[in-house]
C-alpha cells in the first residue's frame, strides 16, 4: 500500500481535498458532542444547587407585621409591631393630628390616606382596630364610627383581613385589667416590647396595644405560648420604682 510520501504531488493535493471536508465534519461532531456533554452536566449541576436553596428558604420562619389603629376624629393613633419566631418588637408608632379647621370629609380623606400610606410602606400581614366605645354623645359616636369605617375601608382596599377589639378587651389583654388607664397600658407595653419612648399623645400607645392584643389573641386561638405579662400587679411587683406615690 503506497504511503503518503509515495503519492505524486498532484494526487496528494487531490487526496487532501477529500480529507479536509471529512476532518471538518469530524471536528464539528466532536465539538457538538463536547457541547452537549457540557450543557447536560452544567444543567444538572445548577439544578442540584437550586433545590437545596429553595428548601432552606421555605423552612425559615418568616416575620409578620401587625398594624394597629386607634381611630379618632382629631387624633388617630397607629402602631406597628414585627413578630419573628413569636417574639414581638416595636416597628413604628405615631399619630395623625387632624385640624379642627378642616371639615369632616377632609379629615376622613386624611385618615384614609394615612392608613393607605402605612400599609404601602410596611406591608402588614394583619390589621387590627379598636372598636368605638358606646358613649352618651350620639354625634361623637357617629363621627368616631365614620373615622373607623374609613380606616377599615383603606385596609380592605389593600386586601387585609380586619379584626376589631373593644377598648376593654385591649386593656385586659395587655395589662390583665380591663379598667386600666392609658398610663398603665403604656408602661406595660414598654416592658413587653422593650422600648423607653413616652409619646406625647398616648393614642400612639393605644394603637400599639391594639396590635399587640391581636397577636395575643392569635396565639391564644392557635394554642401557642404567649409573652403577655401576668397583669398590672405582677408588673408593679417586678418594677416597684415605677409606682408613683
Amino acid at each position: 500500500m503506497p504511503t503518503h510520501s509515495d503519492v505524486p504531488p498532484t494526487s496528494r493535493n487531490i487526496l487532501l481535498l477529500f480529507q479536509l471536508p471529512v476532518q471538518t465534519v469530524r471536528k464539528q461532531e466532536k465539538y457538538q458532542r463536547t457541547k452537549d456533554i457540557i450543557e447536560r452536566y452544567f444543567n444538572t449541576f445548577v439544578q442540584a444547587v437550586n433545590y437545596p436553596v429553595k428548601l432552606s428558604v421555605s423552612l425559615q420562619k418568616a416575620s409578620k407585621i401587625i398594624l394597629g389603629i386607634d381611630p379618632g376624629t382629631i387624633i388617630m393613633g397607629y402602631g406597628l409591631i414585627v413578630v419573628t419566631n413569636n417574639q414581638p418588637k416595636l416597628l413604628e408608632m405615631g399619630v395623625l393630628k387632624l385640624s379642627a379647621k378642616d371639615d369632616a370629609y377632609q379629615r376622613l380623606e386624611k385618615i384614609h390616606n394615612k392608613v393607605t400610606e402605612l400599609i404601602s410602606k410596611h406591608k402588614p400581614d394583619s390589621f387590627a382596630i379598636e372598636a368605638p366605645f358606646f358613649g352618651k354623645n350620639v354625634q361623637s359616636m357617629l363621627k368616631l364610627g365614620r373615622a373607623q369605617g374609613v380606616a377599615i375601608a383603606a385596609a380592605m382596599q389593600s386586601g387585609l383581613s380586619i379584626t376589631e377589639y373593644s377598648p376593654k378587651k385591649v386593656k385586659q389583654s395587655i395589662t390583665g385589667n380591663g379598667n386600666a388607664d392609658k398610663q398603665q397600658v403604656m408602661l406595660m407595653l414598654q416592658q413587653i416590647l422593650n422600648f423607653k419612648e413616652s409619646p406625647k399623645h398616648m393614642d400612639a400607645t393605644d394603637a400599639l396595644a391594639v396590635a399587640l392584643c391581636h397577636l395575643f389573641q392569635q396565639k391564644t386561638n392557635t394554642g401557642l405560648p404567649t409573652t403577655k405579662s401576668n397583669g398590672w400587679k405582677d408588673f408593679l411587683a417586678k418594677n416597684p420604682g415605677r409606682l408613683k406615690k
